[in-house]
């Protein structure tokens, strides 16, 4: 939306997009960390396919067919609410 002054100072700031909390989910929660803290937005991490890139604590299992995965079940950098901005930034930096 343009301002008065014909400049962006009525737009939309975007905040109310940053962080979702999915209290119904029947995963919830999925990490023990405070509720106000728990930001359900990337759920499905999109960091994960940046590999060992992502930033956050991962570590590597064995599947079934021997092949390593990346476990991300100790992570909560995706979940934390002050990190949207750098989820933000790495996806659109690749």
């Amino acid at each position: 939306m343009v301002g008065e002054n014909g400049d962006m100072s009525d737009a939309p700031s975007g905040e109310n997009y940053r962080f979702f909390n999915h209290s119904a989910c029947e995963f919830y929660p999925c990490h023990d960390m405070p509720a106000e803290d728990l930001n359900c937005l990337f759920c499905f991490c999109p960091l994960y396919r940046l590999g060992e890139d992502c930033g956050g604590n991962f570590t590597y299992v064995n599947g079934a067919d021997g092949a390593r995965i990346k476990d991300c079940s100790a992570c909560t950098v995706p979940h934390r609410r002050e990190n949207y901005d750098y989820i933000i930034g790495r996806l659109a930096s690749r």
